[in-house]
């Protein structure tokens, strides 16, 4: 098993940035890739960003040059970070963490919400 905790969350004006964090916990070793996805309100959950565990990025396109998506891999912990610049109020969703495991598992964080005033 995986525990997803997510941080950095919160209320912003448009233009302004955001650092989500992700810690991993657990049978962190499985991890093959990790990613951001968010979901808006009336919509559905979307991709933002993935990374594999080799560094290798994925973006949303309408992301893609304001939120670099990076991973810290250290003894026994496994982090993953969401830079969020040039915000906008369409960025305005709960954000979730997910992970991939080697054993075809999925696993999400709770969410955090992410708010954008114009």
């Amino acid at each position: 098993q995986v525990q997803l905790v997510e941080s950095g969350g919160g209320l912003v004006q448009a233009g302004g940035s955001l650092r989500l964090s992700c810690a991993a916990s657990g049978s962190i070793a499985s991890i093959n890739a990790m990613g951001w996805y968010r979901q808006a309100k009336g919509n559905q959950r979307e991709l933002v960003a993935t990374i594999s565990s080799g560094g290798s990025t994925n973006y949303a396109y309408s992301v893609k040059g304001r939120f670099p998506i990076s991973r810290n891999n250290a003894k026994n912990t496994e982090t993953v970070y969401l830079q969020m610049n040039s915000l906008n109020p369409e960025d305005t969703a709960v954000y979730s963490c997910n992970a991939d495991s080697a054993y075809g598992l999925v696993f999400w964080g709770q969410g955090i919400q992410v708010t954008v005033s114009s």
